[in-house]
Order: C-alpha cells, then sequence, then structure tokens
C-alpha cells in the first residue's frame, strides 16, 4: 500500500478558501473539501501508526474546519489550515504533538506542552529550581537543536511568585509553556519524504519528554505519584 501524503489540491483549496470565506462558498463547495479531508485523514493516521512505533500515542484528532466565532473578533468561520493532535498515553506519558498543514509556506509541527495545568507548571518550575543540568542538557544537545532548535511560548516578564529572580534558572522558571515547532515549506509538505520526516522529528522529541514525564510523574524526592 502506498504511502498516503498531502495533496497539491489540499493547499490550493484552501487557497481559495482564504479568498472566500464565507457559507456560500463553501456549501458549494463542500463536496470537494470532503474529499481531501478524508485524504488528509488518511496522512494524519499514517503519523498515529508511525509515532505507534516508538511511542505510545493512544488517540488522533484532526480538528474541525469550523471556527468557533463566538469570543472572536474575527468572524471568519472558517479555518484555513488542517490541524491535528496526537496525545500519549497517560498518565504516565505526557506531552503531545501537532501537525498544521497551511499553505504559503505556513505549514508547521509542535511539540511539548501548550498550557500545563498550575499544578504541574508549579512542579516544573521546581524542577529547575533544584536542579537544571539535565534539562540544559537536552535542549542543548546539538542533534536535537539541529531538529527543534529553542523553546518556543509565553513567558512571564519577571520571576514567578515565590521564586528568586536570580535564580541561575530563571530563565526556564518564567516560562509558561515549554513548546519546539518547526517548519515546512509547501514544497515539503508536498515532497515524497515529508510524512517521515514529521515522524523522524516527533522521535527526536522523546528525550525530552522522557524528562518531562519523569518530572510529571514523581515528587521532588524522585517518589511516585502515579
Amino acid at each position: 500500500m502506498a504511502t498516503p501524503k498531502f495533496s497539491k489540491e489540499i493547499l490550493d483549496f484552501f487557497k481559495k478558501l482564504e479568498k472566500n470565506n464565507n457559507r456560500d462558498w463553501f456549501n458549494e463547495h463542500k463536496k470537494e473539501f470532503k474529499t481531501i479531508e478524508a485524504k488528509a485523514k488518511e496522512a494524519y493516521k499514517y503519523i498515529y501508526d508511525s509515532l505507534n512505533k516508538h511511542d505510545q500515542v493512544d488517540a488522533f484528532k484532526l480538528f474541525r474546519i469550523y471556527r468557533d466565532v463566538r469570543f472572536s473578533k474575527n468572524k471568519l468561520p472558517y479555518k484555513t489550515h488542517f490541524g491535528g493532535s496526537f496525545s500519549r498515553k497517560k498518565p504516565e506519558l505526557r506531552g503531545g504533538y501537532y501537525l498544521h498543514i497551511q499553505p504559503n509556506n505556513e505549514s508547521f509541527i509542535a511539540t511539548g506542552f501548550w498550557e500545563p495545568n498550575k499544578e504541574d507548571l508549579l512542579r516544573i518550575r521546581r524542577e529547575f529550581e533544584q536542579d537544571d543540568d539535565e534539562i540544559r542538557a537536552i535542549i542543548t544537545d546539538k542533534s536535537f537543536k539541529s531538529v527543534w532548535g529553542e523553546f518556543v511560548g509565553d513567558e512571564l516578564k519577571t520571576a514567578p511568585r515565590d521564586f528568586d529572580k536570580t535564580h541561575p534558572a530563571i530563565d526556564l522558571i518564567r516560562k509558561k509553556q515549554f513548546i519546539f515547532t518547526k517548519k515546512y515549506t509547501d514544497k515539503d509538505v508536498l515532497s515524497d519524504d515529508f510524512l517521515e520526516d514529521v515522524n523522524t522529528s516527533f522521535k527526536a522529541i522523546r528525550p525530552f519528554f522522557d524528562y518531562m514525564s519523569d518530572v510529571l510523574t514523581t515528587n521532588l524526592n524522585g517518589e511516585s505519584i502515579i
């Protein structure tokens, strides 16, 4: 069976939708959308199966094209991209994967911790406060950085409450999100080896996930909490 891939038709559809983001146009082209959506699901399913060869992923979700405009100033009804997430097996494994397909060289993959809850965020910060050697060794490793680069995401301008703003690890402690991203051009997305590159890149995040999973399933004494 041939490896699925993202086709030019998918990118072309979203380019047209960008110029015609209204219900009348979409309803006229809904059959076309359903066709490309089915092909996209095959590609996302391929990533899901590939991840499970080196990780434990219990589900993947391809997000709906319909935007929630209730609390948004942007009232356009449709997203102009595909977005899908892959959830690791909990509670023992933490972190997640995301694949975003959008034309005009806006595609990317992301991985890490988007919105850690209050308890998890405090646990991570206390770990960094106690010892930041291991996390720094992981994120500064040359092979790791060649794939994922630097952390991105929101952070505080100063120290969180009850943390010393002069602490040597304050650059890590200030962070509210722990995310890595990798961008792709349209040419990349349409290439025959795109899905393999996505899977290989996701595989490269494992040292970070293994470390964070260990932190979030133990207390500061290293004792299991699950």
